[in-house]
């Protein structure tokens, strides 16, 4: 397992107004994808949806081999949370697999697989 910080996303409630906020704030670029979009920064890819007021950022640690993470995760107390990512092919292959999970004191993660 890698461990490396390897994707954000932010949930906001309008998509457009934080597309000019952080826009203007970092002069991140936008890329649409469906209902939100990729951002583009000089060092960590990230994401952006909308139906999500107040979120905290959601952070993805770079691993391997995404089921034996899972695995290792819930041996070690933590849980599987909800958001999980890989049943569509066409999204695996240009962003890879993200789930999230919570540590063994509740506190909030992602695991990201990139694309091969």
């Amino acid at each position: 397992m890698d461990g490396s910080l390897s994707f954000f996303e932010l949930g906001v409630a309008d998509t457009d107004k934080a597309r000019t906020f952080y826009g203007q704030l970092f002069g991140w670029e936008f890329v649409d994808e469906n209902a939100g979009a990729t951002i583009e920064t000089p060092n960590i890819p990230g994401g952006l949806h909308g139906g999500d007021p107040g979120a905290s950022p959601y952070l993805f640690f770079r691993v391997s081999d995404l089921p034996a993470a899972l695995e290792r995760v819930r041996a070690l107390g933590g849980d599987i949370g909800d958001y999980t990512s890989g049943e569509d092919e066409d999204t695996v292959l240009r962003f890879g697999r993200f789930q999230t999970c919570t540590d063994d004191q509740g506190s909030s993660f992602g695991l990201h697989q990139p694309p091969a």
